[in-house]
């Protein structure tokens, strides 16, 4: 049984719902342990007998069949503060310290894996808390408390892997960060990944510009920096003996098209809107959001905190059992 750490995002949205959900639904050949507020939680079950709060979290792997370990790393919240769709500083610092908590569980060895529940950037930068001025998200956070320096934001479906050479970044800079070094990093990453997921299909990588730079007329980053970032990848990739063809750089709308249609088993974008439309429209509640280069296994919803939904209890825990299914696999 792999043991999975989950930190249950924002006390105020839907994530508590969707992470109770889904560990009243078990998940085959896992034993899960929330991390977040015990009150809030208990707010959103069905079955409030089933939860079993741990003062240690080794011990939450031990406890009987159907019950619903939660490990409060924290003090607990006021019925204000864990106020559906109404979140403020004590919130903030909440998520990031949960998310903290279980990072460090698993980076030391006290779970397999990590999964993350939704949590608002805003919310959690405004907050005020040790940490949180500069938050971005899960995956330059966690790259950050890990010391880990090439680590790829993807999101995975059934159908199809994208991943992202860069992240949560204002367009106006993207182009600038658009290096061969980066490229590289993502394309290796990527590759690395489907390969482990037995995927034989090849990688195909996204250009920045309008027809991949119509060579050279329409901008020069493909010329630059994506095709000497592909064979940097392909030289590393042959290196480690990982065996998968990857193409590229191709028109951004072609090799979504031709990867929807099953051709590629991933594509490779440059920046956010450019994988996250297309993955949307493609899998929106299937798709797993994965950081790919930390030391420890994480993945995560790929929706947000959805503050006009909480507390109704309508959200809709695929999303994270689709995530803790593929942290499974991946934790094998």
């Amino acid at each position: 049984m792999k043991r999975l750490a989950v930190s249950v995002g924002c006390p105020c949205g839907i994530g508590p719902e969707v992470s109770i959900a889904a560990a009243e639904k078990g998940i085959r050949g896992a034993r899960l342990l929330l991390v977040g507020d015990c009150a809030t939680l208990a707010r959103v079950t069905k079955t409030p007998k089933k939860i079993v709060r741990v003062d240690d979290p080794a011990k939450a792997w031990t406890l009987p069949a159907g019950s619903i370990a939660v490990w409060q790393p924290t003090g607990s919240l006021a019925a204000r503060e864990r106020k559906p769709g109404a979140p403020g500083k004590a919130a903030g610092a909440a998520q990031l310290a949960w998310i903290d908590a279980a990072t460090d569980l698993v980076a030391k060895g006290g779970a397999d894996a990590l999964v993350t529940g939704p949590v608002s950037k805003d919310v959690i930068a405004s907050s005020g808390t040790r940490g949180s001025k500069n938050f971005l998200g899960h995956t330059e956070h966690l790259a950050a408390r890990l010391g880990a320096h090439e680590v790829t934001m993807a999101f995975w479906t059934k159908r199809l892997t994208a991943s992202l050479v860069t992240t949560h970044l204002a367009l106006a800079n993207v182009p600038r960060a658009i290096t061969t070094k980066d490229v590289a990093r993502a394309v290796y990453w990527t590759a690395r990944f489907v390969r482990s997921l037995e995927e034989t299909r090849p990688v195909a990588v996204a250009g920045l510009n309008p027809h991949a730079g119509e060579n050279g007329r329409l901008g020069h980053e493909e010329k630059k920096a994506i095709t000497p970032g592909i064979n940097r990848a392909l030289s590393r990739l042959s290196d480690d003996k990982v065996k998968i063809k990857v193409e590229g750089p191709l028109p951004a709308e072609t090799a979504f098209r031709l990867g929807a249609a099953g051709r590629y088993g991933a594509v490779v974008a440059m920046y956010h809107d450019q994988a996250t439309i297309p993955m949307k429209l493609l899998g929106f509640g299937d798709a797993v959001n994965v950081s790919l280069g930390l030391p420890i296994v994480r993945t995560s919803v790929d929706h947000g905190t959805a503050y006009d939904r909480a507390g109704k209890g309508t959200a809709d825990p695929h999303g994270m059992i689709e995530a803790l299914k593929l942290a499974v696999r991946l934790a094998r």
